[in-house]
Order: C-alpha cells, then structure tokens, then sequence
C-alpha cells in the first residue's frame, strides 16, 4: 500500500479516487498499474476551475471502473498552483519520485509552456487536455504531448469575423491579462477582426493577479462598438463585476473561459448578454452532451464547465490510446502518436480529430449568456464546425508569422 499518502492527499483535495489505489495494491503484482501524474491548479487563481478539471477526470475513471486501456488508474496529483516555478518542481516529483507513466494536465497556459523543456529532456508522455498555448502545435511542436483541447487562438479567430460579420462591429477596444494565455487569445480576435476590416483602437492589459481593475477599466475607450476580453477564474468574475459597477454600457465579446461555468454562478448576472467563443457550452443540445451534462450534474450538483469536459474527454484519449499500444507506455513516442490517432466522434462538445500537427479540429460554438428558468448558461447560438487551429488561413503562410505576443498582430488605430 505504497501509495496511500498520495491517495490520501487527493482524498484531501476531494478527488474520490482512494478505493482505486487501495483496488490495485491490493491485487498486487496480479494486476498492471497505469500511473497518471495529475498536474493541475488545486490552490491558486486558477482554483476554481481547477476543481472541475479533477471532476472531469475522477468522472470518467468512475464510469470506467478505474479502468484505463485494461489497467487499474492510479491517480497521483501534484498542486502546480498555476505558476510556473511550482509546475516543474511538481512535475519532477511525479515524474522522478512517482514514475508515473503520462503527465495529465496542467491548466496554465504559463505553466504548460514552461515545462516543455523537462518533458523532452526526460522523454515522458504528456497528455495537455486544457493548455492552450498556440506554439504547442504551431512552429514549436513536441512530439511528446497530445494536446486534445484547442489553442488560445482557435475559438477567437471565429469570434474575430463573427463580431465584424454577424455583428456588424466595426471598432473594438480589447483587454486582457498580461501573459501568453491574453496576449495569444486576443492575438486571434484581433487578426482575424482587422483582417475583415476592423479597426482596434486600444489594447489594455492587466496583471495576471489583481483586485482592482479600475485603472485598467478607465483607460477604456467609450466610443466603441464593444469591448473584447478574456479572463478566467477568479479574475474574469471581479472583472465582470467592476465593468458593471463602473457603468461601461459598450457589449463585452469575450473568449470563452471568461464566463465558463466554473464561474458564471459566481458572475451573476452581471454577465448576462456577454457573448464568447469556445468549444463547448454545457447548455449545448446534443444527446452526447446531455448525457454528459446528466451523468456530471448527478455526481456533482452542478453543470460541468469546458474544464471538466476537457479532462473527461482527455481520459477517453488516455483509455483508447492505452488500448491501442496494449499497455505498453514504455516507449512515449509510440503512445502519443497512438492517442493522436483517435478520432471521436460523439464528444460531449462534438466530433474531434486530429491536424498533421497534432492539435484538434473541432467544432466552436458562438455562446451569449443568458437566464432561463432562473439559471445562467452560455446559450449556443452558432455552430462553426471543423474549426482548425489555422481558420481559414493557408497554413504555411501563417506560420512565418510570429506566434501572437503583445505586439503582432499590431494594433491597427490605437492612438489614432
């Protein structure tokens, strides 16, 4: 029973998974083990959703018998508290200390891109089932990480030509926090939008923690069609909120974590008529989702949130691509590119595969939040299908650009 302190401390956590590792100790030497190092935001900003991700995957493993591929799960999870520093220390742990045999995780796209490096320093399978980070799959791809969930970028370029062409926007103001996560997803907006023919005229950016965005909120322009955002966490619901009580009238379009439903409660309804992008809504009507969304409320008292879909769906990649090289997890390289050969067709978010650059091709859903029946949803009212993580844009063109940072693409009417 070596591993009860570990089981113990994700009892601690709330992740029920503690009679799986009891299961596969007991049965001893008689029964494979597939190890799962857990990374993920368990204190922290990213707290909040964090706990869905652990849902998401304990979920799934109920479901399954804590099964994976024909072998037991253990579940070790280690704490990356959303920053970077604390994310490697915690890897090495799972990876030197636990031998896991795959990284599940984390949430951070800071963090994610951050442990890159030791990932194929120490040629160990990684399965990214939230990371968004643009050059994962773009001109920096790993060959050891199968990212199942989007990049920062993707759900945006839609929201970009939806707000110039559906919406009829033509002048936008943006604000994001200061990191790779804001400055990428925003990148996509902006591209895609002034591509169109749009003009941006004011791009704010804000520090990844703060408790008071009213400087930011007053450095806004006020004679814009609306104001593009993208927050997440405990930062997306004080932004929502200071927004409303500093009176801004101008429509938010924001990515779509920033009213994920790990928040939207939290939210209120001051977020109501926000209007966001993603690739998954719990209010989404299909009979995959509605089971999904049944099975997880059942389980948990809530809807799930794009996080807990992402790690639900990210199991289902672990399970099929164990299946696939039947057990065998010594060689990284065969196992990830056995995951990335799945192709899922009744995803709680809809059908997935894989690019020749191992990142998805899914649908994105144009959402607004709403209330019915006294309760908040981000309501679909779009469906752009087979969304790639280049748009409509010719691949190798876009490549030569560089990723998106804080100054491309440049901003084409600040100032003027």
């Amino acid at each position: 029973m070596t591993h009860v302190t570990r089981f113990g401390w994700l009892a601690a956590a709330g992740f029920a998974l503690a009679s799986l590792g009891a299961d596969t100790h007991v049965a001893g030497a008689q029964a494979k083990t597939f190890k799962i190092g857990f990374l993920y935001p368990v204190t922290g900003v990213f707290a909040a959703p964090g706990k869905y991700m652990q849902e998401g995957l304990e979920l799934y493993l109920k479901e399954h018998n804590g099964m994976l591929g024909g072998e037991k799960a253990e579940v070790d999870v280690a704490d990356d508290q959303g920053n970077p520093s604390v994310g490697l220390t915690q890897l090495r742990k799972l990876v030197e200390q636990d031998h896991v045999d795959v990284v599940f995780g984390p949430l951070s796209a800071a963090v994610g891109s951050a442990i890159v490096p030791y990932i194929e320093q120490h040629k160990v399978a990684a399965l990214y089932p939230i990371v968004s980070s643009d050059d994962i799959t773009q001109r920096t791809p790993s060959e050891y990480i199968v990212r199942t969930e989007w990049t920062s970028s993707q759900p945006t370029h839609v929201l970009g030509d939806y707000a110039y062409k559906t919406l009829k926007y033509r002048k936008v103001a943006t604000v994001a926090y200061d990191f790779n996560f804001g400055w990428e997803s925003l990148g996509g907006f902006i591209d895609t939008f002034q591509r169109d023919g749009g003009k941006v005229t004011k791009e704010v950016w804000t520090p990844l923690i703060t408790s008071d965005y009213s400087p930011y909120l007053s450095a806004l322009p006020r004679d814009v069609d609306a104001v593009v955002c993208s927050f997440s966490g405990s930062a997306a619901v004080n932004f929502i909120k200071q927004y409303r009580v500093f009176g801004l009238k101008m429509p938010l379009l924001c990515q779509g974590n920033t009213t994920d439903e790990s928040t939207l409660d939290a939210e209120g309804p001051e977020s109501v008529g926000i209007v966001t992008a993603l690739q998954y809504s719990a209010a989404l009507k299909s009979p995959a989702n509605e089971k999904f969304v049944a099975s997880y409320a059942k389980a948990y008292g809530h809807d799930p949130s794009y996080y807990a879909e992402g790690t639900y769906v990210g199991a289902e990649y672990l399970d099929r691509g164990l299946a696939a090289v039947h057990g065998n997890t010594a060689d990284a390289l065969a196992f990830v590119k056995a995951m990335r050969a799945v192709r899922i067709t009744d995803a709680p978010r809809g059908p997935v595969h894989f690019d020749d650059r191992g990142n998805p091709v899914e649908n994105i859903y144009i959402r607004r939040v709403e209330q019915q029946g006294g309760k908040l949803q981000n309501a679909v009212v779009q469906t752009f299908p087979n969304v790639s993580q280049f748009w409509t844009y010719d691949p190798a063109e876009y490549l030569k650009q560089p990723v998106y940072d804080r100054t491309h693409p440049a901003c084409n009417a600040c100032g003027g």
